[in-house]
């Protein structure tokens, strides 16, 4: 019999201090708490613990033989009582909400549900069977590892770069990885990969969802995976699928050596809801813990729950325990992990205090305050699938967000439509129009043209429509206001007129994002031209539709050539990269303006002109000597002068270039109608320079280089 001792309520979860384990586990209506050990294969139970005290509804106790390595989970009893919220049931092995580690993979079963599937009145029933066969078991580990001199990059927003990456799917066919590495997060922190996003010009990875997550049972049987990873049940232990080594100790190597290159890490976040579904979910940690205390509950019938994420469920941020295991979760990725930032998925939904969004909850006033998560990158994903949860804008400072009528308004522009040249402009300084009032910077736009979530930028350009008959839903899941336009012909093709109008686009789309105010995001493998196939949806396709394909064969070297010059463009000129939104007025006691919309005709833009539904054509002219800013040292910020100009119409327009502010000659840089830029001249103010259609080009004062 294992000796107990009645431990510490804190810190909660599993916490080896050199001696021992002390374990505490929240319940706030449990009547008893057993802790329940494993032998180290995690198949057999050897003891049933009762957590001897209880201290501010913490169950806790602390065990002196044990070590870490050790696996566990709980069983909880009080009354089977859904239709007050409650779903205990000691027949259900559960894991620890602050485990560090998991251990084994779930395997689905009947026996996971504490109702009997299938029977009469289905979740109000009991079921008796023991689920801990189909269990992963939490594990106690220590968090002892090396940093040496590790240091977080701290990026200034206004220089970051993001890329949006999946651990496995980035690395699992890349060659210059180890075979016995791929797809996991040693592979992320080789050399090559580091040296590959260098060259590139990333300055932060945004990964998709590290913590431990579910494979839905729905797509198990199908044959498919929770690939994505929104299927959280662990908010402090990376997920094991990624770990080559088993060891925790792995990621932190990963995010140190990512660091060494100056890159920082920034984890997907799904605080929103759990792996454990609606009213006839699993019944695997939370639920099981203590249902009505973690999640939100119908007032009408508290059998059901509250569902603002599609997901079946939602976290209640106005229980203060709730708050309590998402800030500590958070600190200990900052903490002990070194991660350098977080997005949040489906961030309005933690703004919810009662039903409306409140971007001044709790949640957001907490954060703000903490002296640790408050120096962090913070991203929000400003929306969930509630009512008004469309939020885009209204996040409060220190906050940036995934700017979705970026993404809307840029491929809308280059697909073609009218109407948009007014929304293109706040688009391409900064989204003033979201984020001036509220006293934040053009950095709080995080803009992107594509990410996880739909088509790749190759398919971008390739399909007008959806395909995502490989998730066996009858192609009836994903978006289907794509924005998108397949160029003449929809998917593969070998007409040269067509793959030529996509390879433009591609650029089009590309130099857009890069030469916008704000803070770029790129999606993996846009840069070599990845492909899905067509698939917007691609959110349990653990395979080839997913993985990047490194092949030389298949990659587009070109298109990799042209983002790692534009993105040193950008890191050169600190025009393109604003700290403060333009004015569009005279900044100095000259006629030097910080930014001019100019027409075809060279001249200025009226306010007819930008209602016209027919207008497809914009210049933009940049004074770089109006910044207005000064840097670290004092010194004010100065750059080139610069003329971007875009077409979005068919036909090639002849642009009559305005005066250089600088005097002297225009320079072209950049033309996304031309393949390469061997061949450079200078033009005269008042000549006309031929736009082609569907094309963009930057000039600046004769002198600046891409």
């Amino acid at each position: 019999m294992t000796a107990v001792w009645l431990g510490k309520p804190g810190p909660l979860g599993a916490t080896w201090d050199g001696q021992g384990v002390n374990f505490a586990l929240f319940s706030e209506h449990a009547e008893k708490v057993e802790l329940c050990l494993f032998d180290p294969k995690g198949r057999r139970e050897t003891e049933r613990i009762v957590m001897p005290d209880r201290t501010n509804q913490v169950w806790h106790g602390y065990l002196p033989e044990a070590r870490p390595g050790l696996l566990y989970g709980y069983r909880v009893y009080a009354p089977y009582a859904p239709e007050r919220g409650h779903r205990f049931n000691p027949h259900k092995l559960l894991l620890d909400p602050y485990a560090k580690a998991l251990a084994g993979a779930l395997r689905w079963s009947d026996a996971l549900y504490g109702y009997r599937v299938g029977g009469p009145r289905e979740d109000l029933s009991f079921d008796r069977r023991d689920s801990h066969a189909g269990m992963p078991k939490s594990k106690v580990v220590d968090t002892a590892f090396t940093w040496g001199d590790d240091r977080p990059p701290r990026t200034p927003w206004s220089d970051t770069v993001i890329y949006e990456l999946h651990v496995k799917g980035f690395t699992v066919r890349n060659p210059d990885v180890p075979p016995q590495l791929q797809g996991t997060y040693a592979a992320l922190g080789c050399a090559t990969v580091t040296e590959y996003l260098k060259r590139l010009g990333i300055t932060a990875v945004e990964l998709m969802p590290v913590h431990c997550f579910v494979d839905d049972r729905r797509l198990v049987s199908r044959g498919l995976r929770s690939y994505w990873g929104y299927n959280s049940i662990g908010y402090f232990a990376p997920d094991m699928r990624y770990l080559r080594s088993g060891q925790i100790a792995e990621f932190k190597t990963m995010v140190k050596a990512l660091h060494a290159a100056g890159i920082e890490v920034i984890i997907d976040v799904v605080y929103n809801h759990t792996a454990e579904g609606d009213h006839l979910g699993p019944t695997l940690c939370f639920r099981g813990i203590d249902n009505a205390a973690y999640y939100r509950l119908s007032d009408e019938n508290p059998r059901y729950y509250k569902d603002y994420t599609g997901c079946g469920n939602t976290l209640n941020m106005m229980r203060p325990r709730v708050l309590q295991l998402i800030m500590d979760s958070l600190r200990y990725w900052v903490l002990e992990m070194h991660v350098d930032g977080f997005r949040f998925d489906l961030a309005a939904a933690l703004a919810r205090e009662l039903h409306e969004v409140d971007r001044l909850g709790a949640f957001f006033d907490i954060i703000h305050q903490d002296p640790v998560l408050s120096q962090v990158k913070l991203i929000a994903e400003p929306w969930d699938l509630g009512e008004g949860g469309y939020q885009v804008g209204n996040f409060p400072v220190g906050w940036t967000e995934w700017n979705g009528r970026y993404r809307d308004a840029v491929r809308a522009y280059w697909k073609g439509d009218g109407g948009m040249i007014g929304e293109l402009g706040y688009r391409l300084t900064g989204s003033s129009d979201l984020y001036a009032h509220s006293g934040r910077r053009p950095y709080a736009s995080i803009n992107f043209v594509t990410c996880h979530d739909g088509f790749t930028l190759r398919d971008l350009v390739s399909y007008s429509e959806k395909h995502n008959q490989a998730n066996l839903d009858d192609n009836r899941d994903g978006e289907n206001n794509n924005l998108s336009w397949n160029c003449g012909v929809e998917g593969p093709t070998e007409d040269p007129a067509v793959l030529a109008l996509r390879k433009r686009q591609k650029r089009n789309f590309l130099a857009t994002l890069l030469l916008s105010q704000g803070v770029p995001m790129l999606l993996a493998g846009d840069e070599i031209g990845r492909t899905q196939l067509g698939n917007n949806n691609a959110y349990c396709q653990d395979n080839e539709v997913s993985w990047i394909d490194w092949d030389q064969d298949h990659a587009d070297r070109d298109l990799l050539a042209f983002v790692q010059r534009l993105i040193a463009f950008r890191r050169r000129h600190p025009l393109f990269r604003r700290r403060r939104f333009f004015q569009g007025r005279f900044i100095r006691g000259d006629d030097t303006r910080d930014v001019m919309w100019l027409n075809p005709d060279g001249r200025e833009m009226s306010e007819e002109q930008w209602r016209q539904s027919f207008a497809r054509c914009l210049g933009v002219r940049l004074s770089g000597r109006a910044i207005d800013e000064t840097d670290e040292q004092g010194r004010p910020v100065t750059d080139d002068e610069f003329l971007l100009v875009l077409n979005a119409h068919h036909d090639d327009i002849a642009f009559t270039l305005p005066p250089c502010q600088a005097g002297g000659s225009w320079g072209l840089v950049l033309d996304t109608a031309r393949e390469s830029m061997s061949e450079v001249r200078t033009y005269r103010p008042g000549e006309t320079y031929s736009l082609a259609g569907r094309s963009l080009a930057l000039l600046g004062e004769v002198g600046a280089q891409l």
